[in-house]
């Protein structure tokens, strides 16, 4: 059986993009995404979930995401999900990431 690692979202940035460079010059963005779940609750009302996910992307389409978003905006995007460990004072943490291998705009027309 084959594997599939493949995850699609839509949300808000929660913080203002974060652009840096790898040593061989290759652009990594990263940022935060608040996707919302709303559903009713058995007693009827309206109950409300927040998801936040940490997010990062490369090359060209980083420089873009850099330029065009900051905090606030919604995104649509489709990625893989990447797990990350490290130990810090001699305590282990892991987080999934989101590894953003496209995007698309939402909303209205970005200005330059």
């Amino acid at each position: 059986m084959s594997d599939f690692n493949q995850v699609i979202l839509m949300g808000n940035l929660t913080r203002t993009p974060k652009l840096s460079y790898t040593t061989n010059q290759t652009a990594v963005v990263e940022f935060g995404l608040g996707v919302n779940r709303k559903f009713k609750k058995q007693d009827e009302s309206m109950g409300e979930e927040v998801l936040f996910v940490e997010c990062q992307c490369f090359g060209k389409r980083a420089e873009v995401i850099n330029k065009y978003f900051s905090k606030g905006n919604p995104i649509f995007v489709v990625g893989r999900l990447k797990l990350e460990s490290w130990e810090h004072e001699d305590k282990k943490h892991s987080r999934i990431r989101v590894i953003v291998e496209s995007f698309e705009f939402i909303g209205k027309k970005p200005e330059d």
